[in-house]
C-alpha cells in the first residue's frame, strides 16, 4: 500500500459513518449534478422506438423538466449506443432506438434538440457515447452505412452481439473520429464514454481476438496488450477531443472496483483491470479525463463493497487533481436501500473535497420517484 492510500482501518470508519446520522446539508457552492439518460434498449428515453418526433420531444421535454426541478445540472445522454447514432451523423446511421430501423431518420435531430432545451434550463448536455459495441445481437439488420458492413474486418463476435476490436489501430482511430464530429458540429458540455471497452465476460469464453493478437501483440502478454490498446485509446481520445474543442470535458465511468482487494477490504466477482482490461485508475492518475464517475453502485455495509470505502480509494488515485463524480444507483432504492441512504451518499461526496459531484443512475429513477427520493432530494440535498 502506497503511503497516500488510505488505511484499511480508517475506510471501515467511513463506512461505519454512513449508516451513523451523517448530515447531509453539506453545502457546495457548485457541484456536478448529473443523471445520465440511456437510450440502449430505450432503458430511459425514448420510452419506445418508433414514437412520432413530437412525442419524443415531449418526453424529453419531461425529463430536463424533472432535472430542473430537482436542480441538477447536467445530463448525459447516450447518443451511440451502438455504433449507431441520436444525431445527424456523417459516419454512421440513425439509431434503431428512435425509429425502430436502423438508419430511418426520426425527422429531427435529437442531439440538437436536447442541446437547446438543456441550456435553455440551465442544464448541460454531455454527449455519452459505447465506444466498441457494434451491434446489440448479431442478427440485428444493419444499415448499409454500419461499420460492420463497411469494416467487417474490424468486428468480432462474441456474447451474442457484435463488437469493434480495440486492438486494431483504424477502429480505435474511427471511434475518435466518431466522438470529434459531435465535438466539432454541436454545442455539447462534455463527452462521457461508459464502462463498455472490451466486453463483459460470458460464459467463460474470450474474446476472439487471436489473430489480431498475432498480428498487433509485439510479443506482450495479451492480457498487457489489451490493456495497452485501451489505454492508447483512452489517452489518445482525450487528447483529440481537448485538441478539437478545450471547454469540452471527457469524462470516464468504469467499473466500480478496479480490482477484487483493492482496497484489501473489498471483493467483487469481476475484476475489471483483468477481464475489461481497463486500467481506470492510470487514466485517473494520467489525467486523461476531466472527471472520472466510477460506478459505484453498492450501499454503505457491508464492508465488502462499501461505498465510502471505495469512494475514498478513488479519489486517493487522483494524482494528476481530477474529480471523482461517483456513479450512485438511485435505481436500486427500496426496501433494504431507502432513499435516505442516497441523501447520505451525495453527502459523503461532498466531504474533504473542492469539486464535489456524482451522478444518478438513472434518469428513470428520478421520473418515477422511487421511494419518495424526489422530496428527499428537494428537501435535504439539493436546497
Amino acid at each position: 500500500m502506497s503511503k497516500r492510500e488510505p488505511s484499511v482501518k480508517f475506510l471501515l470508519r467511513l463506512a461505519a459513518l454512513c449508516l451513523s446520522a451523517f448530515p447531509v446539508i453539506a453545502h457546495a457552492e457548485r457541484e456536478f449534478r448529473g443523471a445520465w439518460v440511456a437510450s440502449v434498449y430505450n432503458l430511459d428515453w425514448p420510452s419506445k422506438a418508433g414514437l412520432p418526433a413530437a412525442v419524443q420531444k415531449a418526453e424529453l421535454r419531461a425529463i430536463l423538466n424533472k432535472a430542473a426541478d430537482l436542480k441538477l445540472n447536467a445530463i448525459l445522454l447516450q447518443v451511440r449506443p451502438a455504433s449507431d447514432a441520436l444525431y445527424n451523423a456523417k459516419q454512421e446511421p440513425w439509431s434503431a432506438f428512435l425509429t425502430g430501423r436502423q438508419g430511418e431518420s426520426p425527422g429531427y435531430d435529437p442531439l440538437e434538440f436536447a442541446i437547446s432545451e438543456a441550456h435553455a434550463r440551465g442544464i448541460e448536455l454531455h454527449a455519452w457515447f459505447n465506444p466498441f459495441r457494434a451491434a446489440i445481437h448479431t442478427d440485428d439488420t444493419l444499415a448499409p452505412g454500419h461499420v460492420a458492413r463497411v469494416h467487417p474486418e474490424w468486428v468480432r463476435r462474441y456474447g451474442g452481439q457484435l463488437w469493434l476490436d480495440p486492438g486494431e489501430p483504424a477502429a480505435r482511430r474511427y471511434v475518435i473520429d466518431v466522438i470529434l464530429d459531435v465535438v466539432r458540429r454541436y454545442d455539447i458540455d462534455g463527452v462521457h464514454i461508459d464502462d463498455y471497452f472490451y466486453p463483459y465476460p460470458k460464459g467463460g469464453a474470450d474474446f476472439p481476438d487471436s489473430a489480431t493478437f498475432a498480428q498487433r501483440g509485439g510479443g506482450m502478454n495479451r492480457g498487457d496488450w489489451r490493456r495497452e490498446n485501451i489505454n492508447h485509446f483512452v489517452e489518445d481520445m482525450y487528447h483529440a477531443v481537448k485538441g478539437a474543442k478545450s471547454s469540452v470535458r471527457v469524462g470516464i465511468s468504469p467499473f466500480g472496483i478496479w480490482r477484487p482487494r483493492v482496497p484489501a477490504t473489498i471483493e467483487a466477482g469481476l475484476d475489471s483491470y483483468g477481464q475489461l482490461f481497463a486500467d481506470s485508475r492510470k487514466w485517473l492518475a494520467e489525467g486523461w479525463c476531466d472527471y472520472l464517475a466510477p460506478q459505484l453502485y453498492w450501499s454503505c455495509m457491508p464492508p465488502k463493497q462499501s461505498f465510502p470505502v471505495l469512494l475514498a480509494w478513488w479519489r486517493a488515485q487522483s494524482r494528476a487533481g481530477r474529480p471523482v463524480y461517483p456513479g450512485i444507483a438511485t435505481e436500486r432504492i427500496g426496501p433494504a436501500r431507502p432513499a435516505a441512504e442516497i441523501a447520505r451518499q451525495i453527502a459523503l461526496t461532498r466531504e474533504g473535497t473542492s469539486a464535489p459531484g456524482h451522478i444518478h443512475w438513472s434518469m428513470k429513477a428520478l421520473m418515477r420517484d422511487l421511494g419518495g427520493v424526489d422530496e428527499v432530494l428537494k428537501r435535504d440535498v439539493y436546497r
